[in-house]
């Protein structure tokens, strides 16, 4: 899915994410990866018995300021471009939101690379999220949002 998503990204001259080199020929990507799916966050969509697209969720990224209050956070959406366009990043987004309220929060946050044309940061906007604060990471520059959930999910 990664790799995928890779090579989608840099046929269309957008390498600023995530570089042009596959994620599986980056040993520590593949190490942060493997982390992902062994520590109990990782959720996978399927279409026709295929992995579709990737879900993270936990606590706000080691590089993103923690909200001050209790949240969950997508640490990780990511789609195989094969299945682009069949909402499977819609349906990975409302089961975090699922998530979320079934865990008694009301805040669930994002953080996405916000170069190039910004289409990543408008994509979760059109998902109900808002923004926030901006940050960089060294020179990549990275955009938080926010969505707030209802009163009772807290």
């Amino acid at each position: 899915m990664f790799d995928s998503a890779v090579a989608w990204l840099s046929a269309q001259g957008r390498t600023g994410q995530w570089g042009s080199e596959p994620f599986s020929a980056i040993p520590a990507r593949v190490e942060r990866v493997t982390s992902w799916a062994t520590a109990g966050g990782m959720r996978i969509a399927e279409i026709d018995g295929e992995p579709a697209g990737c879900l993270v969720l936990g606590p706000a990224m080691e590089y993103v300021t923690p909200a001050p209050e209790p949240e969950l956070y997508v640490r990780v959406l990511v789609i195989d471009q094969r299945f682009h366009g069949r909402g499977v990043g819609s349906a990975l987004l409302e089961r975090a939101r699922a998530e979320a309220v079934e865990q008694g929060v009301s805040l669930l946050r994002v953080d996405c690379y916000a170069g190039d044309d910004g289409r990543l940061v408008k994509y979760y906007e059109s998902q109900g999220f808002t923004r926030t604060e901006t940050f960089k990471v060294e020179e990549w520059p990275g955009q938080i949002l926010e969505m707030r959930l209802p009163a009772g999910a807290a």
